[in-house]
């Protein structure tokens, strides 16, 4: 008889808590075990969630990346034109904020936001009497055509004003409005044809905040003794105020952005930067202006992006306000 020590185990035995190899643990079946080492397996081929978005990254650096630094990289380039070398300079980005240039960049500022400003204060009591009718099919209609209109532009946008308010359009005569001073052809004609789309946009931009008004607040306010003047100022217009902003840059940005409506319609009648930098790739003004459109064409990068810097911060306020 061999005689073993206090704690340990004889030969052929097992210590408490220990399993054999090939066993089970106590209070394991042997399907729960097989099937561990398959989800270890599982999470171990398991890829990164980032790698879902490499696609999108790879579009977006070949859509938008390329073009970017060769801009950057045109509007830093200076052509000497008596040796015809070129060096690194910011002589196209001083040039496209003088003269000429400068004042189609204010130009379009200025269209922009006017454009921007009355889209706006047209746009949202025309949304509140969507979303405050109650009709489903009214609502429905009027966002379906309001997404038909926003992406309206162009070319056609200008053949139809021509054709209605032009100098021989057909309501312009039947009105007389050119002996009335009324000029399509002008700064208020262009803004005229922007709120065209831009007041859609507007719809379909706000009414989503504006239900995200809750009933209690209005009820809660005519409880109080609160007129509808007062709910919409003190309530509603700082609930809704990060969404009418962040509607107001959007609207800002596609009409500083817009080139064939303007184009189509005035040509070099009203100074817009587009068309600037248009003529100047086709040389219709100078020869060699190439780089200079592109040092305008950075302009207009720098000031989208300063909107976008505006309106990403309201977006996220005005979302979790409403949420």
């Amino acid at each position: 008889m061999t005689a073993t020590a206090p704690g340990s185990t004889a030969p052929g035995s097992t210590a408490p808590g220990s399993t054999v190899p090939g066993s089970t643990a106590p209070g394991t079946t042997p399907a729960v075990a097989a099937a561990e080492p398959a989800r270890a397996r599982q999470r171990r081929r398991r890829a990164p969630a980032w790698l879902a978005a490499v696609p999108l990254l790879a579009f977006t650096a070949i859509a938008f990346g390329i073009p970017a630094v060769a801009m950057l990289g045109g509007a830093l380039t200076v052509d000497d034109p008596a040796t015809g070398v070129s060096a690194y300079g910011t002589e196209n980005l001083t040039a496209s904020l003088q003269g000429a240039y400068r004042t189609a960049l204010l130009g379009s500022v200025e269209l922009s936001a006017t454009a921007a400003v009355l889209a706006a204060l047209l746009g949202l009591p025309l949304a509140q009497a969507i979303v405050s009718s109650g009709s489903r099919a009214l609502r429905e209609g009027v966002l379906t055509a309001s997404g038909v209109l926003a992406n309206f532009g162009g070319v056609p946008l200008a053949f139809a004003f021509v054709a209605t308010l032009g100098n021989s359009g057909v309501l312009t005569r039947h009105l007389g409005l050119t002996e009335k001073g009324f000029s399509l052809y002008s700064f208020w004609g262009l803004v005229l044809v922007y709120l065209y789309f831009l007041i859609p946009l507007m719809v379909l931009t706000i009414t989503p905040a504006l239900d995200g008004l809750r009933t209690q607040w209005r009820e809660a306010a005519r409880n109080n003794g609160a007129t509808a003047l007062q709910y919409w100022r003190h309530v509603a217009l700082p609930v809704l105020l990060p969404s009418l902003l962040g509607g107001l840059v959007l609207l800002f940005g596609s009409a500083f952005a817009a080139y064939a409506t303007a184009a189509a319609m005035v040509g070099s009648a009203v100074p817009l930067v587009t068309l600037q930098i248009s003529d100047a790739i086709s040389g219709n003004v100078l020869v060699g202006q190439e780089n200079v459109a592109l040092a305008l064409s950075l302009d207009m990068v720098v000031i989208a992006g300063l909107v976008m810097a505006v309106y990403l911060p309201l977006q996220r306020r005005s979302s979790r306000w409403l949420a």
